[in-house]
């Protein structure tokens, strides 16, 4: 072989040596971020400590259409001339709802039924009072609210 020919190999060797130390030096670097665990490994006290808090409260569905499965986020629609911080949030077992005092009186911002639980009747104001009916398979549940001194209060349940 001729002189020419080791220099070229030689050459091409450590171009190839040089490029993997590089490749192999920002995989380490970066990859860490790429692959490890996002916020770190958790330790069994912080994970038990993470189930025990209350699950974050269910989203509304699109207003009127009954649901089987987990509720699906929606757009609030807007409501007509409310004062904000007025608003209040109820729920039973078959869904719940978010009422706030306008001029008109209470008025449904949105609601949402449960898993197994269908909307079956809503008056969404604003009126004297507003009332959602869910219907679900331990029966009917219904939620009424009116306002009082302009603050949402749910009426309660005759049935009971």
């Amino acid at each position: 072989m001729g002189r020419r020919t080791i220099l070229a190999v030689a050459g091409w060797l450590a171009t190839a040596v040089l490029a993997t130390l590089i490749g192999v030096a920002a995989i380490r670097l970066v990859g860490e971020s790429l692959t490890g665990t996002p916020g770190g490994v958790r330790s069994q006290e912080e994970i038990a400590r993470a189930l025990a808090e209350p699950a974050p409260t269910a989203p509304a569905t699109s207003p009127g259409v009954p649901t089987s499965g987990p509720p699906v986020p929606t757009a609030a629609p807007a409501s007509p001339t409310a004062e904000p911080g007025n608003r209040r949030s109820f729920a039973t077992r078959g869904g719940g709802v978010v009422a706030e005092c306008v001029p008109g009186g209470v008025y449904l911002v949105y609601w949402y039924a449960h898993q197994g639980y269908q909307v079956d009747d809503v008056d969404r104001g604003p009126d004297d009072d507003a009332e959602v009916k869910f219907v679900g398979p331990r029966g009917d549940d219904e939620l009424k609210v009116r306002c009082v001194a302009g603050v949402p209060w749910l009426e309660p349940d005759d049935d009971d």
